[in-house]
């Protein structure tokens, strides 16, 4: 009979490392456990200490997504940003996704800005902007000088539906 494919270890074989797949989805469940900012700061700073880094970051990326877009709108933003920063110190990517996510947050709360920042962003950032930010500004900045096409387009159009609005 073959096996469950499940498996992590062959009996006698000893302890073996899970797959990335499910290091991956625990290291996720861990993170959306950490209760607080400490806790979750130390759990981000466990995470990245995984012997893969890039599947670390990309968990630590996705757990940032997925809490910074709850925390928009919600005056905790800025302590628990500042708690995730000193957990991602040297670490480009995910240090780089949470200024973006603090610049969407001071677009969105109608703070000073840079137009220089928005469009030095990525284009995940410009795309996401595009999408949600209602300041005419910035979507002025997107429709005008954006890195790619779409984005131009998404922020014109919606500049226009607000025109008529």
């Amino acid at each position: 009979m073959g096996s469950s494919g499940r498996e992590t270890r062959r009996a006698g074989s000893g302890p073996q490392e899970p797959p990335e797949r499910w290091r991956y989805a625990g290291h996720l469940a861990a993170l959306a456990a950490a209760s607080g900012e400490a806790a979750e700061a130390e759990a981000v700073a466990v995470v990245l200490r995984d012997p893969d880094p890039v599947m670390a970051e990309s968990a630590v990326v996705t757990h940032l997504d997925r809490r910074a877009v709850h925390l928009l709108a919600d005056g905790r933003f800025p302590g628990w940003a500042k708690a995730m920063e000193g957990a991602l110190r040297g670490r480009l990517f995910p240090s780089r996704r949470l200024r973006e996510w603090t610049l969407l947050k001071t677009i969105g709360a109608g703070e000073p800005w840079s137009a220089a920042d928005l469009t030095a962003a990525s284009d995940w950032c410009q795309r996401t902007a595009a999408r949600t930010v209602t300041s005419y500004e910035a979507l002025g900045v997107l429709a005008a000088s954006a890195r790619t096409h779409r984005v131009r387009d998404d922020a014109a159009r919606r500049l226009r539906r607000r025109a008529a609005v």
